[in-house]
C-alpha cells in the first residue's frame, strides 16, 4: 500500500475531553406496515424539533445578557451555547482564497464543497480529493466537543496541500448561500455532524441543532441553487441500533434506534428521502462503521485506549449479558476515504431546477464497513504489543448509554456500485495510527503520556 503523507505530517498536539408464534407474528406485520412506521418517525421527529426549539427559548434570557462576554472570548466553553459563535467572512480576499481552492485542476474533476473539513474523516477525504486534482472547499465551524487544537492541526496541514477552510456553521444560510454565488459546486461532500454516542446523554440538543437541523439548512440552500450539486453525506452504522440480524445489510430494519445520535442519523435518512422527492436533489448515504485511524478523534476507544495505556491508567472493556462478547467492525480510515470518493464519483446529477424537480433523481444509502469484527477485547492486545505496555483491563457491563454489542456490516452493494474494498487488517490499521499518534504528541513537545 502506498504510503499515506497525512500519517506522519507532525503538526502541535490536541488533547481529549473526554413461541408464541401467530401472535408474534401479527404483531411484527402490524408494526411493519407503512401508516405505522410513518406515525412513528414523524413523532420522532416533531419531539426532537420541540425539544430543540424549548432548550433554545428557555435559555434565550440568560444568553443575552452573556452573549457579547462570550463571544468576545473567541470561543464558549457552555456546550448549549456553542450557537452563539460568530465568524468572520466575506471580501474580494476572501472570495479569491475560496475561487482558488476550489479551482479543479484535473480533466473531467469536481468542485466538492466538504463541510466537517476539519474533522477526522474530512480532513483524509479533502486531501485525497485535491492530490488527484479536484478542487476542494472545507467548512467547519472548529467546536470543542474535543479540544480544536487538533482540528487547528489537520487544518494546518490542508493548508499546505492548498485547501482552505471557511470557518463557519452549517446553520448559517447565509454563509452556505455566499458560498454557492462565489463557486458553483458540482459536488457537497456533507460530512459536518455532532459526532458520539454517548454525549447525547449530556447534549442532545447539539444533535438536533447539527445532526438536522443543520443538514436541513444545507439541502435548503442545495435545492435552491442552479445548477444543483449531487449530495453524497455521512450517516451511521449506528442507524441499525437494536438490529440483531448480521452482518447488516441496508435492508435491514433501522427503526429501532438504540441513542438518540442513532436516531438524529436515521431522521437524516428519511429528510433525504424527501429533499429527493420533492426537489430532485442527488442524495448518498454512507453509513460509515468504526471509523480509526491517524489524525482520528479523541472519543474514540482506540484513541484513549492508547493515550490510557501509555499513562498505565485503567481501561474500561465492556462485556455484554452472560459474558458476551462486544465487538466491532473497525475500518480504516484509507479504506473510508476510497469508499467516500467512490461514492461521489458514482453520484448523478441532481434533476431539480429553481427549486422544482424536473425528473427522478439518485437516491442511494450505502454500508462502509471493514466486514470483519474484532472483539474490543483483542483491540487491547494488539494495543499492548504495539505500544509494548500492558494495559490494566477492567471489565464491565455493557452500559445502557447507547452502545450498541455488535457491529458488522455488508458491503456487497458498495462492491458492485463502485467496487469498494476494504483492505486493511486492524493490526496493520493500529501500527499506522500508533506510529501517527507517538510522533503527533512527540513533535508537538509534550510526552505521549501526558
Amino acid at each position: 500500500m502506498p504510503h499515506n503523507h497525512i500519517d506522519s505530517a507532525p503538526s502541535t498536539p490536541g488533547k481529549f475531553k473526554m413461541d408464541k408464534s401467530s401472535y408474534i407474528h401479527h404483531r411484527l406485520r402490524w408494526h411493519n406496515t407503512p401508516i405505522v412506521k410513518l406515525t412513528f418517525w414523524s413523532f420522532i421527529f416533531l419531539a426532537l424539533i420541540l425539544m430543540f426549539f424549548y432548550r433554545s427559548s428557555s435559555s434565550s434570557s440568560s444568553l443575552s445578557a452573556s452573549s457579547s462576554m462570550l463571544l468576545s472570548s473567541g470561543g464558549v466553553s457552555d456546550p448549549s451555547r456553542r450557537s452563539l459563535r460568530t465568524f468572520s467572512w466575506g471580501g474580494p480576499a476572501w472570495e479569491k482564497r475560496v475561487r482558488n481552492s476550489a479551482r479543479v485542476k484535473a480533466q473531467n474533476g469536481m468542485s466538492v464543497l466538504v463541510t466537517g473539513s476539519a474533522g477526522f474523516v474530512g480532513t483524509h477525504v479533502c486531501a485525497a480529493l485535491k492530490r488527484r486534482g479536484d478542487g476542494v472547499l472545507g467548512l467547519d465551524n472548529f467546536n470543542d466537543y474535543y479540544d480544536p487544537a487538533l482540528k487547528r492541526a489537520r487544518q494546518a496541514l490542508l493548508e499546505r496541500s492548498g485547501v482552505f477552510i471557511v470557518e463557519g456553521d452549517i446553520n448559517d444560510m447565509t454563509l452556505l448561500k455566499k458560498l454557492f454565488e462565489v463557486v458553483a459546486f458540482t459536488h457537497v461532500m456533507h460530512l459536518a455532524a455532532q459526532a458520539g454516542v454517548r454525549y447525547a446523554m449530556q447534549n442532545p440538543g447539539s444533535y438536533v441543532h447539527s445532526n438536522i437541523a443543520g443538514f436541513v439548512n444545507l439541502l435548503e440552500v442545495c435545492k435552491s441553487v442552479n445548477p444543483q450539486p449531487a449530495i453524497v453525506w455521512a450517516s451511521s452504522s449506528s442507524v441499525y441500533g437494536l438490529n440483531t440480524k448480521v452482518p447488516f445489510s441496508e435492508k435491514d430494519r433501522t427503526d429501532q434506534p438504540a441513542s438518540l445520535y442513532a436516531a438524529t442519523k436515521k431522521a437524516g435518512e428519511e429528510i433525504a428521502h424527501t429533499y429527493n422527492h420533492i426537489y430532485g436533489l442527488s442524495l448518498t448515504g454512507l453509513r460509515f462503521f468504526t471509523v480509526y485511524g491517524p489524525w482520528g478523534r479523541p472519543d474514540m476507544a482506540y484513541f484513549f485506549f492508547t493515550r490510557d495505556i501509555l499513562k498505565g491508567k485503567s481501561i474500561p472493556i465492556f462485556e455484554a449479558a452472560n459474558h458476551g462478547t462486544v465487538a466491532r467492525d473497525f475500518t480504516y480510515i484509507d479504506d473510508i476515504v476510497k469508499g467516500c470518493l467512490g461514492a461521489l464519483d458514482t453520484a448523478e446529477k441532481s434533476t431539480g431546477s429553481g427549486g422544482k424537480k424536473t425528473g427522478p433523481a439518485q437516491l442511494r444509502v450505502f454500508n462502509l464497513g471493514n466486514t470483519s469484527p474484532v472483539p474490543v477485547s483483542d483491540l487491547v492486545s494488539i494495543l499492548e504489543k504495539l505500544l509494548k505496555v500492558k494495559a490494566k483491563r477492567m471489565v464491565m457491563k455493557l452500559p445502557r448509554n447507547g452502545d450498541v454489542q455488535y457491529t458488522h456490516a455488508n458491503i456487497s452493494y458498495a462492491q458492485r456500485e463502485f467496487g469498494y474494498k476494504p483492505t486493511t487488517d486492524l493490526q496493520t490499521g493500529l501500527k499506522k495510527f500508533v506510529r501517527w499518534y507517538l510522533n503527533y504528541y512527540k513533535q508537538g513537545g509534550k510526552k505521549a503520556t501526558e
